[in-house]
């Protein structure tokens, strides 16, 4: 808490003239789904998603209320429910050998009533009162405290096991598919555990992505507003230079590049001034979140926000068909780094292609509305049997007489990189622990000769076949793409383009292949020689109209469970 607080000092116009760049950070759109959009979170947030994610978060405003309070809810459905917080400083570090910031774990419990009694007590004694105050005076608050470097501390229970969300069937929230405790969001099972986050004045969730660049979803239950920052994925490269070079010194990064500040950004404990960013010209965006309202957040979105007083949340990680190349570029930067993942991608991702190989596939990719989605896993799915081929062919290379056993069923921890190797991993007598294919120093270093032994998935013949099939599908699906836009410039535009607008979306692709690092996907729809825009700008005070981008496959929305491996969120 606040132990070297002062009480409201008048005396502070001198010092707001330095944070007037508040004022110059765009705010996230806002979006209003009516009652048949909410219905189902996955399809309305991937129908949202090719405008919102430029943005890196956006607002959701739910057409229903929940009609249990947090407290009676808490009460009456966790009995017995204490968190212990964490206590965060309320300064800004050097981040030097000597200055960094970290956040220790508070020698108190709380109960909810008893962590909402002390934040308000804080809040009084700053501001006399207890209660809100306007979001942009509090956000200048937020960073005056900040930047002035005194001792104080805040609490703030992050990551708390748990949920309120009502279990009452009179309650419309908590019985829609919006209930986060309830885990309809999530195309790949097992990613889906809520968690809490009790705040108080000026505790802050600080600058991070997401576990594996997953999206997220985070829903206020009750208390004081949130003011959240937030970089789109397509300027996550540029926010990683900016922290090593302008936050950052070099003696307290492990490696160098960006590598060394994804790799300490992952603690979770950085947070300084979007100023740094406007500065640097890193596109950086805002938006309040007040109760009831839930924030998005998108796969590779940077995002960092602080609480006006007492407040709860709560949170989850989620995943969508869109997120497979984010998710394998995580998955090459997490065993370059050697950091042990917390889901299987491969597992997921070679699960997920299989069964979409196992469905017939229509003749008209033009009017299969999942063709345009299903390449989010099709091309990943391809990149990865083609690095393992390549790898394998080049460990047969070294080894004619090696061993080869296609008896492999269950993903595998690499020794070296801490990679999950569900596809192929070699044991050998020079380590005690596996290691994956991709080592090819390591591997031609290795004097064990005969007895070094290489296990392969009994079905790898057959996913190298799906591979092929993904490959020659995607051509003739890109052929056709392109013979219908032909079509439709022709049709309505004769010696050129005209007046044809056009809505460009770039997908970042998987690292793991040249192929597949990065692609502009074009949305062009043709009306009479109008285009009929899928992503609108959303306008105050108007609900725009979003055309679906991706659709959950039909049959169920939930694949088998994947357990999650003790992962942290920090929003």
């Amino acid at each position: 808490m606040f132990r070297n607080y002062k009480v409201f000092d008048e005396d502070q116009s001198h010092t707001n003239d330095d944070l007037e760049w508040v004022n110059q950070i765009t705010e996230c759109p806002v979006y209003h789904p009516s009652v048949e959009d909410f219905e189902d979170p996955l399809r309305y947030i991937q129908k949202i998603a090719p405008e919102a994610s430029k943005y890196g978060i956006c607002k959701i405003v739910p057409p229903l209320v929940s009609s249990a309070p947090t407290g009676v809810v808490m009460k009456n459905e966790n009995p017995g429910f204490r968190f212990t917080p964490k206590v965060q400083p309320l300064r800004v570090s050097r981040w030097t050998v000597n200055d960094k910031n970290s956040f220790f774990i508070s020698g108190k419990s709380y109960t909810l009533r008893d962590f909402e009694v002390m934040a308000n007590r804080v809040f009084a004694n700053k501001y006399c009162l207890s209660g809100c105050l306007p979001s942009a005076y509090m956000e200048r608050e937020f960073w005056l405290e900040m930047t002035r470097g005194n001792k104080g501390t805040v609490e703030y229970g992050v990551n708390v096991d748990g949920s309120a969300f009502s279990s009452s069937s009179d309650d419309h929230l908590a019985n829609s598919n919006w209930n986060l405790k309830v885990s309809y969001l999530s195309f790949c099972n097992g990613v889906t555990d809520p968690m809490l986050y009790i705040g108080m004045l000026f505790s802050m969730f600080a600058w991070h992505v997401e576990d594996h660049y997953l999206y997220s979803i985070n829903y206020h239950h009750c208390g004081a507003p949130k003011t959240w920052y937030g970089v789109p994925s397509s300027a996550a490269h540029e926010f990683e230079k900016v922290i090593q070079h302008h936050v950052y010194t070099r003696e307290i990064l492990s490696t160098n590049g960006p590598e060394g500040a994804f790799e300490m950004l992952a603690d979770k404990t950085t947070m300084f001034s979007p100023e740094i960013l406007l500065q640097n010209h890193v596109p950086v965006y805002k938006l309040v979140q007040l109760p009831g309202e839930f924030v998005g957040t998108f796969p590779r979105a940077y995002h960092a926000g602080f609480s006006h007083g007492f407040n709860c949340g709560e949170a989850v990680n989620f995943a969508a068909r869109d997120w497979f190349p984010f998710g394998g570029a995580a998955n090459e930067r997490y065993a370059f780094l050697q950091k042990k993942p917390i889901i299987p991608y491969e597992e997921i991702l070679c699960k997920e292609a299989m069964l979409l190989s196992s469905k017939s596939p229509k003749k008209d990719y033009t009017r299969d509305p999942d063709a345009d989605s299903n390449r989010f896993i099709k091309g990943p799915f391809a990149s990865l049997i083609h690095k393992y081929d390549n790898a394998i062919s080049y460990l047969k290379s070294l080894d004619r007489s090696l061993s080869i056993l296609s008896n492999l069923k269950e993903t595998v921890s690499c020794s070296l990189c801490k990679r999950d190797c569900y596809v192929a991993h070699v044991n050998c007598n020079c380590r005690v622990d596996p290691i994956c294919v991709f080592h090819n120093k390591e591997l031609s270093d290795c004097c064990c000769g005969r007895n070094r032994v290489l296990y392969v998935r009994g079905d790898l013949p057959k996913m190298k076949n799906v591979a092929k099939k993904f490959e020659e599908e995607q051509s003739v699906h890109e052929a056709e793409k392109l013979m219908k836009h032909d079509s439709c410039i022709n049709k309505g535009h004769k010696g050129g383009l005209g007046g044809v607008e056009y809505v460009d979306t770039k997908i970042l692709q998987s690292n793991v292949s040249a192929k597949e690092s990065k692609r502009t996907r074009k949305q062009r729809t043709c009306n009479n020689g109008k285009v009929d825009v899928a992503t609108p700008v959303n306008r105050p005070g108007k609900r725009g109209k979003f055309g679906i981008s991706l659709r959950m496959r039909s049959g169920g929305r939930r694949l088998k469970k994947v357990n999650k491996k003790g992962g942290k969120r920090a929003s």
